[in-house]
């Protein structure tokens, strides 16, 4: 496993992360006994990038990453988020005393003294804006309660805005072969400001793994159900804004440009990390299996310039006119 300096902090974390949403319930039920297995088995892999919310199970997937913690001693960089916890709820979880309340959770759940990085999670434009989140940040900061701070957004606009923020260590965004517009827009600011940049849904919601059909059913409370039309939240988390069954289909055109000894998924994380400016990605597991086949990503050669071309051809024709919401 590779690793790459998390931004200006120098700090060094492994190319290949885990992401934890899985853990709170919302891609069909994980249980504890698994979820540990996971995380052991990506520690055992070479990852040392862990990515929750406190929002992720209400608490749980922070929990589960605590116990780890505690059992196993491994030295691993945990990226929370805040911002979406139920209690007080929206909008009174924009306040400072918020903050400092949810805070002073993921401490308590994670087992920490400081979290390594905290994140806002995804308020509205107009939240980021108006600046004060980022205020009380520096403040948490300055407090030692937290070491660094950063923002997970939804849209590209989002993403420049608070790239020019001061103190921002990160920027967390939806990136893969179905989302190239940060590419262009945003990838060479991020460099020169020297902002690492966390890449969720590197495989957009499995199906770059190119195991669905278009008749896959999920479960009633995975967001693979309930959000692929965008009811509950942004409808680029759950398949990169695309119809699912067009999602299929694509997928499956893609399967014949995958180089030898690659499987879809592999070539899906690999480009991701072809791009200097991506610090980490963060795919999700639901079992040690996944989380162990994401990682060899980092030991693969990168993509031929070829073939990143012909993907680059193939979202602009194939793909771009199909992603729905904001973007």
């Amino acid at each position: 496993m590779k690793q790459r300096p998390f931004g200006k902090t120098g700090i060094p974390v492994s190319e290949v992360g885990v992401g934890t949403w899985q853990f709170g319930g919302d891609w069909g039920d994980v249980t504890e006994e698994v979820a540990l297995k996971i995380l052991k088995a990506s520690v055992e892999a070479g990852i040392n990038f862990f990515d929750t919310a406190d929002v992720y199970g209400v608490g749980r997937s922070e929990s589960i990453i605590g116990k780890f913690l505690k059992e196993s001693k491994a030295k691993v960089f945990v990226a929370t988020k805040l911002i979406r916890y139920p209690d007080p709820g929206w909008p009174k979880n924009v306040s400072w005393d918020a903050f400092r309340k949810h805070t002073e959770a993921s401490l308590q759940r994670l087992g920490v003294d400081s979290l390594d990085l905290t994140q806002l999670h995804c308020p509205s434009f107009e939240v980021f804006k108006k600046g004060e989140v980022f205020e009380w940040l520096r403040m948490l900061k300055k407090e030692g309660k937290i070491k660094n701070f950063g923002a997970s957004v939804e849209t590209v606009e989002e993403g420049l805005f608070c790239l020019e923020q001061e103190g921002v260590a990160s920027l967390q965004i939806i990136f893969n072969i179905f989302r190239q517009k940060p590419i262009d827009v945003l990838f060479e600011k991020a460099k020169a400001k020297g902002i690492a940049l966390i890449v969720r849904l590197p495989l957009a919601s499995g199906l770059l793994a190119g195991k669905y059909k278009k008749d896959t059913q999920f479960a009633p409370g995975d967001h693979r159900t309930y959000n692929r039309n965008g009811d509950a939240f942004n409808v680029g988390e759950t398949f990169a804004g695309l119809p699912f069954e067009k999602g299929v289909e694509l997928a499956d055109k893609l399967k014949l440009m995958v180089p030898a000894g690659m499987t879809l998924s592999q070539m899906a994380n690999r480009w991701c990390l072809d791009f200097d400016a991506v610090t980490t990605i963060i795919p999700g597991a639901k079992n040690p299996g996944q989380a162990i086949e994401n990682a060899k990503a980092s030991d693969l050669p990168p993509l031929s310039r070829d073939l990143h071309q012909k993907l680059s051809e193939f979202y602009k024709k194939e793909v771009a006119s199909h992603i729905r919401g904001a973007y």
